[in-house]
């Protein structure tokens, strides 16, 4: 397991990634043992937290195309579960970026439990600053990252970049429901709060400004799903994980597990009318 840090964008990372910066161990209070912290993808009613996300992480390499022992970028990489999971599951060779440092110290943690040190890299910074190689990836993930990314257009320029002729990339990201709605909700109160108090910085935007943005960079757009349903059910687990472990929660910071409520609270409250959640598959073609 090897950590590099970038050292442009190691300075920013507490002003906009405070969110991610919390101790591992919180998110270890209310997320799946993965510590997956984005949508599930439940196949039956009875399917838990664990096992849809990790229906998730296979949908997701489906959706890529992975075989087998392919190279991995996941930009956003958390805590490290889709990593983690296509080095043990896919055997393929992976590189997790992410600003917050926190992150990293967990993912090498887990990696050498797991016997995947060797397949499993991160560095630490901000993927639009960094220097990766040209055409060096067969698949590139941002799962919810790219609302945290403010030059969109940049954004699939590089990620088209380090992929190889015939490379996949999978966006899943929170939308507006269309401009009128981000018009009319970017400035209202919960998502101020979500903004400001949570994490820093964060955009959501229609999904027809990532299509246009993935296609003026050059990518073929291959599938587009919609995964609202499963990201509130999702999301109503994490409450339901918040709840029963409030105290141990608090015990990080009083008042930490009423806050995470209320921001998965408003993060649930609009989806379908002001906001969903889609998966964007894209191919470079050519």
């Amino acid at each position: 397991m090897s950590l590099e840090i970038d050292s442009m964008s190691a300075p920013v990372t507490a002003d906009t990634n405070q969110h991610y910066d919390l101790d591992p161990e919180i998110f270890g209070q209310f997320l799946d043992p993965l510590r997956k912290y984005s949508s599930a993808l439940y196949e039956n009613d009875t399917d838990t937290l664990e096992l849809a996300q990790r229906n998730k992480l296979r949908f997701v390499a489906r959706r890529l195309g992975i075989q087998g022992g392919e190279q991995l970028l996941d930009i956003g990489c958390g805590w490290g579960s889709l990593i983690l999971f296509m080095a043990q599951e896919y055997g393929c060779d992976t590189l997790g970026v992410s600003p917050a440092p926190r992150q990293h110290e967990y993912i090498a943690t887990q990696a050498l439990a797991r016997g995947v040190e060797r397949q499993v890299r991160t560095r630490v910074g901000h993927f639009e600053e960094m220097e990766l190689p040209a055409k060096s990836q067969d698949a590139v993930t941002m799962l919810g990252s790219i609302v945290h990314m403010p030059d969109l257009d940049r954004v699939f320029i590089e990620a088209r970049a380090v992929l190889r002729r015939g490379g996949s990339l999978y966006v899943s990201e929170s939308c507006f429901r269309n401009a009128a709605a981000r018009r009319a909700f970017d400035e209202r109160a919960g998502t101020e709060f979500v903004r400001n108090d949570i994490f820093g910085w964060g955009s959501l935007r229609p999904l027809s400004e990532l299509v246009t943005a993935a296609e003026d960079a050059g990518f073929s757009i291959t599938s587009v799903d919609d995964l609202t349903d499963q990201y509130r059910r999702t999301i109503e687990d994490w409450i339901a994980n918040v709840d029963v472990a409030a105290d141990l929660i608090d015990a990080h910071r009083p008042g930490l597990a009423a806050q995470l409520r209320h921001y998965l609270e408003v993060a649930n409250a609009g989806w379908g009318y002001t906001t969903k959640h889609y998966a964007l598959g894209c191919r470079k073609a050519r």
